[in-house]
């Protein structure tokens, strides 16, 4: 069998870290049977928790959010990157030190919160630029963080997400402004404080104690490369940004440990497979070929994906995938791969 065998894959962990966007929400409605997946852990007295690296909320927005979609949820059970940032910066900087904010008012208020005074202007004389999303960010936020880092100032980005989800796809996120002005610097930022960084999980699994903890994503290059960097067991789902083809072609450090198509592989064996390092699974097989992956069989989509990944893992390129009977054909489909 290729799903987890036996119980329940929440019932080996003590913790449940999720990423927020495309897992739990899309922007600022509930993923289907989200609410109901965490409704379910709280109803079994489990410990939750949740790590985002969109900058433009605090934590007490983001539990106000999430209680308002009905997932009840507390301030001090949300981790973002803009507090990561400015506990960063309060540990580096005398109090009252001034920061030049490239982000939302969320950010500000959390560097206003640790003691350091928000500062807009390079001429202000900061002793660090912290940028962070903002959809109001422009060419006048980065001019003036650019001639701050080249006086001087440390550069310290919240995230480098390249593309955040919406309802229309993907659109430029944190990252896509960060490599404006690295583009610009010719230089990388001093500093990078959340996913695929393992800070906000460490921080998470703390709090788990001796206890096993599980994180759940959407974004193999964020949540799936945090947890391996921070020794965790993670959870794809393919609800948000990560799709199949990109798991396919993922290197070592960004592949997870399940994958499910949704949270309710939290709960239900038979919704959730093992990926790593599992060469066969019922009903499949997967032949490396002079010109791809061959997929052969019948049986759950799921186990496809199994013997998909060990055989496009074994190989160094990105081999495109050709299906070998016509319920193979239907698989892939059913997973999104382009055949």
């Amino acid at each position: 069998m290729s799903e987890v065998a036996g119980d329940r894959l929440v019932d080996g962990y003590e913790l449940v870290v999720f990423d927020l966007d495309g897992v739990i929400y899309l922007i600022d409605r509930p993923i289907p049977g989200a609410v109901e997946a965490v409704g379910r852990l709280h109803a079994e007295g489990r410990s939750v928790a949740y790590a985002t690296n969109n900058a433009s909320r605090r934590s007490s927005e983001v539990a106000d959010l999430l209680t308002g979609m009905g997932v009840p949820a507390s301030p001090d059970e949300v981790l973002t990157s803009a507090a990561a940032a400015a506990e960063l910066l309060r540990d580096r900087f005398p109090t009252g030190a001034p920061v030049l904010v490239v982000g939302a008012e969320a950010l500000r208020a959390e560097v206003r919160a640790v003691g350091l005074t928000p500062v807009t202007r390079a001429d202000e004389s900061p002793v660090a630029v912290v940028q962070g999303y903002g959809p109001q960010v422009g060419w006048v936020d980065l001019a003036e963080a650019a001639v701050a880092v080249r006086g001087g100032a440390t550069w310290i980005a919240t995230n480098t997400d390249r593309t955040l989800p919406s309802g229309r796809g993907p659109l430029p996120g944190n990252g896509s402004l960060v490599a404006a002005l690295r583009h610009a610097l010719d230089r990388a930022p001093d500093l990078v404080v959340g996913k695929p960084e393992p800070a906000l999980f460490a921080t998470a699994a703390r709090r788990a104690g001796q206890g096993r903890t599980l994180v759940v994503g959407d974004r193999l290059d964020t949540d799936i490369e945090g947890a391996r960097r921070a020794g965790l067991d993670s959870l794809l789902v393919l609800t948000g940004v990560s799709d199949v083809p990109e798991l396919l072609a993922a290197p070592p450090w960004r592949r997870p440990t399940y994958v499910a198509k949704d949270l309710a592989g939290l709960f239900d064996p038979a919704a959730v497979v093992e990926v790593a390092g599992k060469p066969s699974a019922e009903g499949w097989s997967a032949t490396v070929t002079g010109d791809g992956l061959q997929l052969h069989g019948a049986g759950r989509p799921l186990d496809a994906l199994v013997v998909l990944c060990a055989a496009a893992w074994s190989v160094e390129s990105k081999p495109a995938v050709r299906p070998g009977t016509p319920e193979a054909r239907r698989a892939l489909e059913a997973l999104g791969v382009p055949a």
